[in-house]
């Protein structure tokens, strides 16, 4: 079996990222570890890539980015603002677009090939103990966008936060019965958004009811952020209480904007007004909501992508600098599916 870069930082009692400093010659690096991982590289056998440690050194003027699901409205959003940022630099942008979350590792171990590029944005994608592995192991600068690590640069919007003032509107509104339609389980935005959720429900004085919630268990692959799963998710609420028409919620906060879209059209489809029968919330106010009139909360998109770049080359000019976190407060927009006045949307 081929000795690995693991190996050596098991050896030589050190983590895999200083393996990997002392592989492409960081200044970071004390001459006491980097004599040591040297030695036990020489007694393992193992030779590091010398024509990839060069591509390292000189720099690709490359920034890749990791992204799942490319057609997302979001996810272009953040690109947009990405690119931007390295508008009048020397880096050019390459993306890695995954079609479904399950594929993101495989485009996440492309980006990370050595020479590649000379950092990395990573969309969306969950920092699991794995993936902080790879991470640390690599040269690139890395910076996370939409999640957050303690080890890395991070954008993130406050989704609890977010989720609660939704919720709150809704209730000020005098609805007394609020439902919730998720992506499924396990996503960070997903599982902030359903802390605001119940945040917003206790402040109240109110005890959550499990029927009012729905998760898009059924689309795994796109973890729910789909108009399907948004419709899909309607649906089942709504037919839970087709023989209790009394206690169907008269709000609901979705979880996404893209699911917005499908669960209007299947309020639509059975008959109800929005507003009038049922209020409706999105989050992320995408370009399409302002045509839809569709109440959200807005996140920054394209200064998240912006910023990520920022902070991408300032890593680049000090690698040694401390993780630098930012977090956005979303802001909630008023449209007319929760009763606010029709405005066109701006150009």
């Amino acid at each position: 079996m081929a000795v690995t870069i693991y190996d050596i930082a098991d050896e030589a009692h050190v983590s895999i990222a200083t393996v990997s400093r002392v592989f492409n010659e960081h200044p970071r690096v004390s001459e006491d570890t980097r004599r040591r991982v040297f030695r036990v590289a020489e007694r393992v056998g193992y030779e590091p890539h010398t024509g990839a440690q060069s591509l390292a050194r000189k720099g690709t003027n490359l920034v890749s980015a990791v992204v799942p699901v490319m057609t997302s409205f979001f996810f272009m959003e953040v690109l947009r603002g990405a690119q931007g940022g390295l508008d009048g630099s020397p880096y050019d942008l390459l993306v890695y677009p995954s079609r479904t979350f399950s594929g993101v590792d495989a485009q996440l171990g492309r980006a990370l090939q050595r020479g590649r590029s000379d950092g990395l944005l990573l969309v969306s994608v969950r920092p699991t103990p794995d993936r902080v592995r790879r991470l640390q192991a690599t040269s690139q600068a890395v910076v996370l966008v939409d999640d957050a690590h303690e080890a890395f640069d991070s954008i993130t919007v406050d989704s609890r936060w977010g989720g609660r003032v939704a919720v709150e509107h809704l209730i000020e509104r005098g609805h007394e019965r609020v439902g919730l339609l998720l992506p499924v389980p396990g996503t960070t935005p997903g599982d902030e958004r359903l802390a605001g959720y119940h945040d917003a429900l206790a402040a109240a004085g109110r005890e959550p009811d499990p029927d009012l919630v729905v998760s898009a268990d059924w689309h795994h692959d796109l973890q729910g952020f789909t108009r399907f799963a948004g419709y899909r998710a309607m649906q089942v609420l709504l037919d839970r209480f087709a023989d209790r028409p009394a206690q169907r919620p008269t709000a609901v906060f979705v979880a996404a904007d893209i699911m917005a879209f499908g669960a209007l059209r299947a309020a639509h489809e059975a008959g109800l007004r929005v507003p009038g029968d049922l209020d409706v919330v999105g989050f992320d106010d995408v370009d399409a909501s302002a045509y839809l009139g569709l109440t959200t909360l807005h996140q920054p998109m394209v200064e998240m992508g912006q910023l990520a770049t920022e902070k991408l080359r300032r890593r680049l000019d000090d690698p040694g600098a401390p993780p630098s976190h930012t977090v956005f407060a979303p802001r909630l927009v008023v449209r007319e599916t929760t009763g606010g006045a029709a405005t066109a949307p701006s150009a």
